[in-house]
């Protein structure tokens, strides 16, 4: 599943609409853990940092909100692309993390219950 929608903000730059399909495409691989909720909001913002001595500099901010809570990953890069990149690995072990959090409550609980009706309590 991807994303219902994402929003996409440009600051003092142009981007291609291919740039648009290549984030749509590496956000696809984070629909894992989203499953079927339907709550889902994504933005995207583009931005050229004012000019450096090292050349270009490209920034990429992400934030999602999925079920109320906020998962926001930015890169600083030499392209769009390397930006984009970074901030899908961070934005993966983001909601990886959570994943694994939440997954473990729900065995936490299934253990107490289980404990609890062994013991007749």
């Amino acid at each position: 599943m991807s994303f219902p929608t994402i929003i996409f903000k440009h600051n003092n730059t142009e981007v291609k609409e291919s740039l648009h399909g290549l984030v749509e495409q590496k956000l696809a691989s984070l629909g894992k853990y989203i499953g079927e909720e339907t709550d889902v909001k994504c933005e995207v913002e583009f931005e050229k940092l004012p000019s450096h001595n090292s050349g270009d500099i490209y920034r990429v901010e992400v934030n999602i909100w999925l079920s109320g809570e906020l998962y926001r990953a930015v890169s600083t890069k030499e392209t769009f692309e390397a930006a984009i990149d970074l901030v899908r690995d961070d934005l993966d072990r983001e909601l990886s993390k959570d994943h694994d959090k939440r997954q473990t409550l729900i065995r936490k609980g299934g253990r107490e219950i289980k404990e609890a009706m062994r013991n007749g309590e």
